[in-house]
């Protein structure tokens, strides 16, 4: 009995420490990963109050639900300008030097920029609680680890 609780033991403990470390670069990584987009939703400095009713005066867009609300309003705006891409060129091409074409395409890009913004910080988000997952699956993987070392000590005493 005592020989088959070794190698069992050792993978427990090599599973826990496995998913210890994976846990922890996982947090790390979503941390590190959201600080540096909302960084560069500050840097871009876009005023949250041009989008959002009753922003404070000074605040930039630098949240996943402020993001949100804004490519909202974008998309609203822009559906304003014309239905979809192909109602906008109305069987023509693009021309940059048309006020609407060149309208809709900015608003398709600031657009497409915040709802980026949405999905990366939830991303972010989903990565870190992956992370606390894996902490806390290699804390329970230790807790048997412990108690199959105990079983062990106490079979061999025996």
């Amino acid at each position: 009995m005592l020989s088959k609780l070794m190698p069992i033991s050792r993978v427990v403990m090599i599973m826990a420490v496995a998913a210890l470390v994976i846990g922890i670069v996982f947090i790390y990584q979503g941390v590190s990963k959201a600080n540096a987009i909302t960084g560069q939703m500050r840097d871009e400095a876009v005023p949250a109050s041009t989008f959002i009713e009753g922003a404070p005066e000074g605040d930039v867009i630098d949240t996943a639900v402020e993001a949100q609300k804004a490519a909202d309003t974008i998309k609203e705006h822009r559906k304003n300008i014309a239905t979809n891409y192909e109602a906008l060129l109305a069987g023509g091409r693009y021309d940059p030097t048309n006020p609407k074409h060149l309208s809709y395409t900015q608003a398709m890009n600031m657009e497409n920029y915040l709802y980026m913004g949405v999905f990366a910080l939830g991303f972010t988000q989903a990565v870190m609680v992956i992370g606390v997952f894996m902490i806390l699956m290699g804390l329970a993987l230790g807790a048997i680890w412990l108690a199959l070392r105990k079983k062990q000590t106490l079979a061999s005493t025996s």
